[in-house]
């Protein structure tokens, strides 16, 4: 899909000057270590942290392998999309992203006018290990987890990549030394102003 790539790297370039922005995104796929490492960070920045998916299940009262059983993945993307614009329009958050909202070109939108979005990258070898024993996740119900993260991968990175101003290998199994050091990195290249209003 290379058009779409295309556009969310020129959508990217088009709003740097959002940096300084008052939130922190974290996106990536599933087993990156966007909540473990987001709630650290948080600790670190002294800001609130939210993770989309732990909102989602707050505002429904179900779980989300309940709402993918109900409704479907369009039916969990479509509150997705609700949950992750009314998340983005707070100030001075750090937000974990669910692995799959970068495909809405929506919320792709939102996250880069309203953030700085950091890329915790980790290989698909070490998500299987991650997630070796994590049976809640509809997207892993497959016979082969190996060949479905990698059909995700391959979908997802590009998008991730083109909309990360910041972009950290979390593949180190200490939560606590990645978040220090991205807390680290950010101090030098993320300007935390608070922003008049979100838009």
């Amino acid at each position: 899909m290379p058009s779409l790539h295309k556009g969310a790297r020129e959508l990217r370039a088009s709003i740097k000057c959002m940096n300084p922005a008052p939130n922190l995104f974290l996106i990536g796929p599933m087993g990156a270590g966007k909540t473990t490492i987001g709630r650290r960070l948080a600790e670190q920045l002294q800001l609130p942290f939210h993770d989309l998916d732990h909102v989602i299940e707050e505002q429904t009262g179900a779980t989300i392998p309940l709402i993918f059983e109900l409704e479907g993945e369009a039916g969990f993307r479509r509150r997705e999309c609700s949950c992750l614009d009314e998340m983005t329009a707070l100030q001075g958050i750090v937000l974990a992203t669910g692995g799959g909202a970068v495909l809405d070109p929506d919320n792709r939108a939102l996250l880069a006018r309203r953030g700085f979005i950091v890329y915790l990258e980790t290989a698909v070898d070490i998500q299987l290990a991650r997630l070796a024993r994590d049976r809640k996740r509809p997207l892993l119900a497959a016979p082969d987890r190996r060949e479905r993260l990698e059909q995700m991968a391959a979908l997802r990175n590009p998008l991730y990549r083109s909309l990360a101003d910041l972009t950290v290998i979390s593949d180190n199994e200490h939560a606590a030394q990645v978040a220090a050091d991205l807390a680290q990195r950010l101090a030098l290249e993320w300007q935390r102003q608070p922003a008049t209003a979100a838009a």
